[in-house]
């Protein structure tokens, strides 16, 4: 918030008086808290630190010891600087003690070697100084502002430190305990450098307390947490400093220098920095609480990156970047698109379940979702293998594996689906020493709600193809919802004709060819609800067109039976005896059981 010695020397009132640094240019960046004019050697007594000291000379000792104590006086009391205005009690210099004993105790000490009005010094500092804490005031109260809003609006992680890099002008990141990489926003800079290898440098990034500033590594730092418990850390990049070194005499009648440049050590963010990024990870707190019951921050960066693979709203590039700095590396890897899902859906909003009579899955909804997501979380660990993983929709869990190799694509997936079933195993199991529940939850096989399908599109060797095998495991996976078999991994070969007609559900064509084959039938059930002539027709062929086993199946008469068969005959003025037509009627129902998935 106060300016420095070296911002001072840079004021056109000092340098109308030519000034020359004569000792302590390490202490060229402390801060100037006010300017006061002495004249008596006992002046300390009356200074509380910081204070620039203008002065003459004529009320200063004339022995050495004196001139001695009076240095050492001021730098105790910690004033900021010296300036000694020459030509009434010193000609050509300070006196060389005097300079010794600046140098002793880094202070700084500076000649001006033309008559300089101090009067005009001290409009100037002060007129700097009220500026300075005017200007510290209207940013920390936009800062305040700022990150309300934030927290009352409730910000993702992402906003609040691209909020905290807008107004700092600093590269600001949000990592996680383990040093990865949640947020960032490199304000302008470049990302690649500021991410590379990004895990060691951090670990480097120590300075003690909660909020610190560490000065060898240029980085503002400040723990993330709330109710004892931290989980990140918020740092900006500060990296501070400037420039002023010793000059030469300057001869009467010469131009004005100004003041020379010294490498200084770098100086300590402002105030308004400080209290930026504790407001920010303030907001980051809140809102890690108020979200305490969805996704964890890193599940949440990759159902980011997933989506964006998914639906083309980030640069590849960008993704790869990201998923790096989360200790993911997607480049120059094998990938292999994965989808993970109930074979049932969660339940109806009145309760029922979607496929078939039974009590309603008490892990429903989002937190059934949640479940399945921390199980595919927990093989992936387990199978040590590496890739994105997160929800991708209401009912399924994405992963996007990165492999060394091709040849290692089988044997990772096989052991992600073996790791995966033994977790749902394990999951569903009752306790020992409890009663069993009324309904557990079924292990991942079968067919029953809570078995899980596990599905795989095709490897790619690059990002860019990446959206191609998730978009089609997605697929797979969807088709394979009707497939009975217990098959590990589902791939493309294995989806069969319902599986290909699910592929092409939102092709119009088919959507087309159901219409024409099924349609007169669908709009006679429409308007008589209570005899659903299509599910006759279904029993039928599903039976080889065996019409005492469709009648069985149906639970009617046989020739009740007959009679409805004939009606759907005249309906769809087609011959159900002929193979040829039955066919044509099968593959339209199947299309249609597609069109009709969720």
């Amino acid at each position: 918030m106060f300016p420095t010695v070296r911002e001072i020397l840079a004021l056109d009132p000092i340098r109308h008086g030519a000034p020359r640094l004569v000792a302590g240019e390490a202490g060229l960046d402390r801060p100037v808290r006010w300017v006061h004019v002495a004249e008596v050697p006992d002046i300390a007594s009356l200074l509380r630190g910081g204070e620039l000291v203008l002065t003459t000379g004529i009320g200063l000792p004339g022995e050495d010891a004196g001139l001695r104590a009076f240095i050492g006086e001021l730098a105790d009391v910690g004033v900021s600087g010296l300036v000694v205005e020459l030509g009434r009690r010193y000609v050509s210099g300070v006196p060389r003690v005097m300079a010794a004993a600046a140098a002793r105790r880094g202070l700084p000490l500076v000649e001006l070697r033309r008559a300089t009005p101090f009067v005009r010094v001290t409009e100037a500092v002060h007129a700097l100084i009220v500026d300075a804490q005017l200007t510290e005031l209207r940013a920390t109260e936009e800062i305040h502002q700022r990150f309300t809003e934030l927290s009352v609006e409730g910000a993702g992680p992402a906003e609040v430190v691209r909020q905290a890099a807008e107004l700092s002008g600093c590269p600001v990141v949000l990592e996680n305990l383990s040093r990865q990489v949640l947020a960032y926003d490199p304000a302008g800079q470049s990302a690649e450098l500021l991410l590379d290898g990004w895990e060691q440098h951090s670990r480097r990034i120590s300075p003690p307390g909660r909020t610190a500033y560490d000065v060898d590594r240029g980085w503002l730092v400040t723990t993330v947490g709330a109710r004892g418990q931290d989980w990140g850390r918020l740092l900006l990049r500060w990296p501070g400093g400037g420039e002023l070194t010793t000059g030469a005499p300057v001869p009467d009648g010469a131009p004005e220098p100004g003041p020379a440049d010294v490498a200084p050590p770098p100086q300590a963010p402002p105030t308004r920095l400080t209290i930026l990024v504790e407001r920010a990870a303030s907001a980051l707190a809140l809102g890690r609480l108020i979200r305490r019951d969805a996704e964890g921050l890193e599940r949440q960066i990759h159902r980011t990156l997933l989506t964006a693979l998914l639906d083309h709203s980030r640069p590849v590039d960008e993704v790869a970047l990201r998923a790096r700095a989360l200790g993911v590396v997607l480049e120059r890897r094998h990938l292999v698109g994965v989808v993970v899902r109930y074979r049932g859906d969660e339940p109806a909003a009145d309760g029922t379940p979607p496929e078939g009579p039974g009590p309603v899955d008490p892990e429903a909804g989002p937190a059934r979702l949640r479940d399945l997501s921390e199980a595919v979380g927990q093989a992936l660990r387990e199978a040590k293998l590496t890739g994105l993983s997160s929800a991708v929709d209401d009912q399924s869990v994405g992963v996007l594996l990165a492999l060394p190799d091709p040849a290692a694509e089988e044997r990772a997936l096989a052991g992600f689906a073996a790791a995966l079933r033994r977790n749902r195993v394990d999951a569903a199991g009752p306790r020992a020493a409890e009663p069993a529940p009324a309904r557990t939850p079924e292990p991942a096989r079968g067919s029953g709600a809570g078995a899980v399908i596990v599905a795989a599109g095709s490897g790619v060797g690059s990002l860019r193809e990446a959206r191609r095998s998730l978009v089609e495991a997605r697929q797979v996976a969807d088709a394979a919802r009707r497939d009975r078999r217990d098959l590990p991994i589902f791939r493309l070969p294995h989806v069969g004709l319902a599986g290909l007609l699910h592929l092409l559900r939102d092709e119009p064509r088919l959507q087309t060819f159901v219409e024409r084959e099924l349609g007169a039938l669908l709009a006679y059930d429409a308007r008589h609800p209570r005899e659903q002539l299509l599910g006759t027709l279904r029993a039928y062929l599903e039976q080889g067109r065996n019409k005492s086993a469709a009648a069985a199946a149906a639970h009617l008469s046989r020739p009740a039976f007959y009679e409805r068969l004939a009606r759907i005959a005249r309906i769809l003025d087609a011959d159900l005896d002929s193979v040829e037509v039955c066919l044509s009627l099968h593959v339209a129902l199947l299309a249609l059981d597609a069109v009709r998935a969720p």
